[in-house]
C-alpha cells in the first residue's frame, strides 16, 4: 500500500477526501490532487494505492473510508462494487500494455516486437507480472500472452509462459518496478504510462497485443481468464478488451459533494484530462455507458 497525504494550513475549515486508486494511478492522482488543491486549499486529500481489485475490497471493507474509487479497469467496479457498494461508473482514461526493462536487463539491446516471446522464455531471463486476482494489469498481461499465442500460431506458448517465473508475481504492477530497478528481474509487463512516468525503457507492442485499440475489441475478446470474485469460492470470467479506466463514488462516501467536485475536475478537458494526457493516458471517447442515467447530473 502507498499512502499519500496532501494537506494545507491555509484554512481552519478543512474538508477531507479519501481516494482509493489503482497503483498505476499513483503519479496521476498525486498530480491531480496537487492541482485540485491549488483551487481548493482548504481540502485535505488522503490516498491509498492498491491493485484495483484489492482496492475494491478496501471499498467493500466497512471500516475503510472511501469517498472516491479510481480503478485501472472499469469492469472491477461493475463486477465487484455494483450494485451493493456503488451505483455507477464513469470511464476517464485509457492506456496500453508494454514490456518494460532497464539498460541492465539481459538482452535489452536485442528485444523487439518480433522476438520478445523467445527472449522472455530464455532460462536465464526473468520476467515479472502482477497477480490477476488482485490487479487488472495482471489480467491484461495474461490476455497479451494468450493473444500472442493466437497471433503467431504458437500452440502451448501461453501455458509455458504463464508457468515461468511465477515467484515474480506481485500484488500490483507498480510493486514490480523495484524488482526491475534492482536487477532482480529483467522485464515486466507494465502499463506504458507508468513506464513513461518512471523514465523506464519499454517495448511498444503491436496494437493486436497492447490492448490499446478500441477497433480491435472483437480480436481482444477471443481470450479470457477466470479470476477470484468478491465471495469465497466465487470466480469471474473476464474477457479481453481495450483498456478503460473507471471511477465511482461509493455509497459509503462521507463527503459526496466534495467527491463530485474532484470527479468534475478529473473530467475537465482543460484540467484533469490534460494532466492525465501529459502523463501518458488519453481520454475515453465513444464509450456506451449503461449507467448514464444513474450518474449525478453534474458529472454527465
Amino acid at each position: 500500500m502507498i499512502l499519500l497525504v496532501l494537506f494545507s494550513c491555509q484554512s481552519t475549515e478543512k474538508q477531507t477526501l479519501h481516494i482509493i486508486h489503482a497503483g498505476s494511478l499513483t503519479v496521476p492522482v498525486h498530480e491531480l490532487s496537487k492541482a485540485f488543491r491549488e483551487e481548493n486549499p482548504h481540502v485535505e486529500i488522503f490516498t491509498e494505492a492498491w491493485g484495483s481489485k484489492a482496492g475494491a475490497r478496501r471499498v467493500i471493507d466497512i471500516n475503510t473510508p472511501a469517498d472516491l474509487f479510481m480503478s485501472a479497469d472499469y469492469m472491477v467496479i461493475e463486477n465487484m462494487l455494483i450494485p451493493d457498494h456503488a451505483a455507477w461508473y464513469i470511464p476517464f482514461a485509457t492506456n496500453e500494455l508494454a514490456i518494460v526493462f532497464t539498460n541492465r536487463s539481459r538482452f535489452a539491446n536485442e528485444i523487439t516486437q518480433d522476438n520478445w516471446m523467445e527472449i522472455l522464455m530464455r532460462p536465464n531471463v526473468k520476467y515479472g507480472r502482477s497477480n490477476p486476482d488482485m490487479d487488472p494489469c495482471g489480467v491484461r498481461s495474461v490476455f497479451t500472452i494468450k493473444l500472442a499465442e493466437k497471433k503467431y500460431n504458437m500452440e502451448g506458448f501461453a501455458q509455458q509462459m504463464l508457468a515461468k517465473d511465477t515467484d515474480n508475481i506481485r500484488p500490483k504492477e507498480t510493486d514490480l518496478i523495484a524488482l526491475l530497478e534492482s536487477n532482480h528481474i529483467d522485464f515486466i509487463f507494465l502499463y506504458k504510462s507508468v513506464a513513461v512516468q518512471h523514465g523506464l525503457n519499454y517495448l511498444q507492442l503491436p496494437d493486436s497485443l497492447s490492448l490499446g485499440n478500441f477497433d480491435l475489441n472483437n480480436w481482444y475478446n477471443k481470450v479470457s481468464i477466470e479470476t477470484l470474485g468478491t465471495k469465497p469460492g466465487e470466480t469471474i470470467t473476464e474477457f479481453g478488451e481495450a483498456m478503460v479506466y473507471g471511477l465511482t463514488i461509493p455509497f459509503k462516501t462521507e463527503n459526496p459533494e466534495l467527491a463530485k467536485r474532484f470527479v468534475k475536475f478529473v473530467l475537465d478537458p482543460k484540467k484533469g484530462q490534460q494532466i492525465l494526457k501529459n502523463l501518458g493516458q488519453d481520454p475515453v471517447v465513444d464509450f456506451n455507458n449503461p449507467y448514464i442515467e444513474l450518474i449525478p447530473e453534474i458529472l454527465r
